[in-house]
């Protein structure tokens, strides 16, 4: 797992960005301070620990994380600290604007949410202005001690707000979506999922894909998971329901902690990966309520899961095909997009 951090003062930032000759898509991580910004990043890319998260010191310098799981996905986040004024000339707005393909913006729900919502307001008029293709997330977090009608209030109140300030500036075409997060839940894992297929140009044809095999087989739901980070980085085009995400993704920590058992061979022989199943990892798993989980691997980062009634496990040989043939055609999908490019 590629994942390189690396502290930079905000000057050099830009200087750097600027003359980088790299093509991965950026995606910044934004918000007022001890909002919950570096503790987001830390979970879902670094299997740090929810508790451990407490005793993060707060972020003073801009951090870069590069995140390469796999050759498919690939793309770097940007931690900005909390102080900073990020509609101001400090972060260098051409050059940390004009390249970034997404903005996640942080607010703590739990705490008075008018100066975010006002910060927040300035940089999106800022970079809207630079770079209109920009996706604007905003993550209203630390919403775990939330009941779910004080989940949906705050969430309301904060777009609601946010909408109206956007109309008056005359910003209604900016892209922003909103998202209810916490990190001791799977919320933030299926928030970032949204933010990550953002920065897939082959997303239609991926869903495309799994639209086929999910009516070819009678599945009932499919994502195309990075196992890494549990982010799903594509899915079918049914709508997703969160507990189904949340079966998938505790499959994938089962599969991992099952192979992690039988790795010492494979670290002997120098082919172990941290975080990541066997090769050509397979699983089954058969639910009380005649339901399955079904995963097969389709490289080391990148797994298939699927849910499925038990019936579907009569025809497991035409289930096999269709997902081979899935896997070829996610290979051919890539490589030619690599040519392209």
């Amino acid at each position: 797992v590629l994942q390189r951090n690396r502290v930079l003062p905000l000057a050099a930032m830009a200087a750097e960005g600027s003359a980088s000759t790299s093509i991965k898509p950026r995606v910044l991580l934004m918000g007022a301070r001890r909002a919950g910004k570096s503790s987001i990043q830390k979970v879902v890319f670094h299997k740090m620990s929810p508790h451990e998260t407490l005793f993060l010191d707060s972020t003073t310098r801009l951090v870069k994380n590069d995140i390469a799981n796999s050759s498919f996905v690939q793309f770097e986040v940007w931690d900005f600290p909390g102080h900073v004024d990020t509609a101001s000339v400090a972060v260098r707005p051409e050059a940390t604007y004009g390249g970034c393909s997404a903005l996640v913006w942080v607010i703590d729900a739990q705490d008075d949410h008018a100066e975010a919502l006002a910060r927040l307001n300035a940089t999106i008029a800022t970079a809207y202005a630079i770079n209109p293709n920009i996706v604007f997330e905003v993550f209203v977090h630390k919403v775990d001690s939330f009941s779910d009608d004080q989940r949906i209030e705050s969430q309301r109140e904060i777009q609601q707000h946010l909408m109206e300030e956007l109309a008056a500036a005359r910003l209604q075409m900016a892209k922003v979506n909103f998202h209810l997060t916490s990190i001791y839940d799977h919320s933030v894992f299926e928030a970032f999922s949204k933010v990550v297929q953002q920065l897939i140009p082959q997303l239609p044809t991926l869903e495309m894909l799994l639209d086929t095999l999910v009516t070819s087989c009678r599945i009932e739901k499919a994502f195309l998971f990075d196992v890494i980070s549990k982010i799903y980085i594509a899915t079918d085009s049914s709508p997703v329901d969160m507990q189904s995400y949340e079966l998938c993704a505790d499959m994938i920590d089962v599969v991992i902690d099952v192979s992690s058992i039988y790795a010492a061979e494979r670290e002997e022989e120098g082919e172990a990966r941290a975080g990541a199943p066997a090769t050509n990892s397979n699983c089954v798993i058969t639910l009380n309520n005649g339901t399955a989980l079904f995963l097969r691997e389709v490289n080391r980062s990148l797994a298939l899961v699927c849910i499925l009634k038990d019936s579907v496990l009569q025809q497991q040989g035409l289930l096999e095909y269709n997902c081979a043939c899935f896997r070829d055609s996610l290979f051919d999908l890539f490589r030619c997009s690599t040519v392209a490019s």
